[in-house]
């Protein structure tokens, strides 16, 4: 016998909607949208989740509810006002409180112009929120300079006018307003000075800029030339303004552009406003993901909630890839030129946010830094398990001399420099890179497996297919062999080779797991090569001054740290030597040198 469950997903209609989710107490636990209900609540009862969360969700189900709209687009409007209504504990957070600064035109007979952060409906305009303040008080400081309009509350009718109830203040006097309250400012020229500052806060300064050009040279033309000077001011000024504002192509206005960049665990969704070639406004999002959520469905989702926040009426979004957002916008995904130049800027506000959320982040709790980088390299790595140890081998020799090898490790994304070792080549004859490391891995890890300490979650192999291949047979002959993750990284093109897959995976040259591997190789080179060059210069100095007749290991040192190097020394003169040693040792060294030279030629 069916479920009442099973019933309710047989039962869902084929229609675009929205599906609500509640447990077995009746609590919201997620609620979404689909282009055919009953398609998309039936995969996830019929699909396998890799996801954790996505797993308890599936087992905490009871019962669905569904709301049937007309279009895809409508229902991606329903989940987001559902979503910050019932704020369902699966679902991204979108919550936030902050109240943000509007520009307003009052509703009023010679219009006042302020800040607010309450819209009250009395038919004035407002424009904004704008996501910065400073903003808002720059744009306030230009209309200031521009155009002088009234700071006073007076209730300027006609009537009061004519009757002669209000008498001009201090800012008339010195020339901040034209005096409405006495009559001696029309309203329509006041009014024709509230259009020209609604363009500018629209990011249109053309007709603002033609209007004082021409107001200047008629005032020259008067011989008006300190009017006119006054005016060219406020031409500089407006024109100072739109330099700093405008990064495109002017014919570019109103659009939105939006970009994402996401890990593991948070989507950060920048979105700039464009008008007349210039932003009025940026704004980045963060989104919080719960399941297993793409980010053309963040997108969608913070896209919908932006345009609905910050009123935005634009006909054409540019965006990064496809999204479906209904009839009535036009999606541009740009490739190049200047749509593409925006698009770009936009992502890169993005990343810089992210990456000064990061930062604050690795300061105040750095163990949530730690958690979100394992979270990306488990996702990034296709591992398992998170790599909270990660050990890498490097060999070092030249020509075959000196062979080393060196292990690194790095716990949590971090170097342990106290677990780092050397390792001399004992069983390979000759330079062989492929037989060191097969020596090197076993002996690491059957003294790990002797002593009983703990196994690294991933080991990482500085070399191609032939390192790892090597390497491999190691594990196979201590049975670790699908025990511990291993994968081997060739220097050229930064690839990465797991076991029995000829396809190499190649990350992106900017994801934080490249970059821990690359610091990982890095170490791994660095702590193998000074090992090397120790070893070498110790069996260079055996091979020169321990050969000397009459000629001991304190002579050797005083000798090495008077003239630094061998090479030094062979140089040095009978008499210089023998400042240091003696006479009678000084005779025998040079002997030495002097015969050794002689054999050459």
């Amino acid at each position: 016998m069916q479920s009442p469950l099973e019933l309710q997903i047989q039962t869902l209609p084929d229609s675009p909607g929205v599906y609500q989710y509640y447990d077995k107490d009746g609590k919201i636990l997620y609620v979404g949208k689909a282009k055919n209900l009953k398609k998309r609540v039936q995969s996830y009862f019929t699909k396998s989740h890799d996801n954790y969360k996505t797993k308890v969700l599936v087992k905490k189900i009871v019962s669905i509810k569904h709301i049937v709209v007309p279009t895809e687009t409508d229902a991606l409007l329903l989940e987001n006002n559902l979503i910050k209504k019932l704020q369902p504990r699966y679902n991204v957070l979108l919550k936030d409180d902050k109240s943000y600064p509007w520009i307003c035109i009052k509703n009023e007979p010679f219009s006042r112009i302020f800040q607010t952060r309450r819209m009250i409906k009395d038919g004035s305009e407002y424009f904004g929120p704008y996501t910065s303040g400073k903003t808002v008080h720059t744009l306030l400081d230009l209309i200031k300079e521009l155009y002088p309009l009234r700071t006073c509350n007076y209730d300027l009718s006609k009537a009061n006018i004519d009757s002669g109830k209000y008498k001009v203040c201090l800012e008339y006097h010195i020339g901040n307003c034209k005096g409405p309250c006495e009559g001696f400012q029309t309203l329509q020229n006041y009014q024709d000075q509230i259009q020209a500052v609604r363009e500018i806060l629209k990011g249109n300064f053309k007709e603002s800029l033609k209007d004082f050009k021409q107001l200047m040279q008629d005032l020259a033309m008067e011989m008006k030339f300190e009017e006119a000077q006054k005016v060219k001011e406020k031409i500089e000024i407006l024109e100072n303004y739109q330099a700093k504002s405008t990064i495109l192509n002017p014919k570019i206005t109103n659009v939105d552009v939006f970009s994402i960049v996401s890990d593991e665990t948070i989507a950060y969704i920048n979105f700039l406003q464009i008008s007349y070639g210039a932003i009025i406004r940026s704004h980045t999002l963060e989104l919080k993901k719960k399941l297993e959520e793409t980010d053309e469905e963040l997108l969608e989702l913070a896209i919908v909630e932006l345009r609905e926040r910050f009123n935005l009426l634009s006909k054409e979004v540019i965006v990064p890839f496809e999204v479906d957002l209904g009839e009535n916008i036009k999606v541009t995904v740009p490739k190049l030129g200047d749509k593409k130049q925006i698009l770009d800027l936009s992502i890169r506000n993005a990343k810089h946010y992210r990456l000064d959320q990061l930062k604050q982040i690795k300061i105040v709790d750095p163990d949530r830094h730690a958690n979100r980088i394992m979270a990306q390299m488990k996702k990034d790595l296709r591992l398992s398990i998170e790599p909270r140890h990660i050990e890498c081998f490097d060999n070092s020799n030249i020509q075959g001399t000196n062979p080393v090898a060196a292990c690194v490790v790095f716990k949590d994304g971090k170097p342990s420099k106290k677990d780092y070792r050397h390792f001399n080549i004992k069983t390979v004859e000759g330079p062989n890179d492929f037989a060191s490391m097969e020596e090197v891995v076993y002996r690491r890890y059957k003294r790990l497996l002797d002593e009983k300490e703990p196994l690294p979650q991933l080991i990482i192999i500085d070399g191609g297919k032939g390192q790892l291949s090597s390497a491999l047979k190691s594990l196979d002959d201590l049975g670790l062999r699908g025990k511990i993750a291993i994968i081997g990284i060739a220097k050229r093109l930064e690839e990465l080779f797991y076991p029995e897959d000829p396809i190499p995976l190649y990350l992106d040259k900017k994801s934080e797991t490249l970059k821990i591997i690359q610091h990982l190789r890095n170490e791994a080179h660095r702590f193998g090569i000074t090992h090397h060059r120790d070893k070498r210069s110790k069996s260079a100095l055996q091979t020169s001054l321990e050969t000397i007749p009459g000629i001991g290991e304190k002579t050797m040192i005083t000798l090495l740290k008077h003239f630094k190097s061998v090479k030094r020394l062979q140089n040095a003169s009978e008499n210089e030597i023998s400042e240091v040693v003696g006479v009678s040792k000084a005779k025998k060294i040079s002997d030495f040198y002097k015969t050794i030279q002689q054999q050459k030629k």
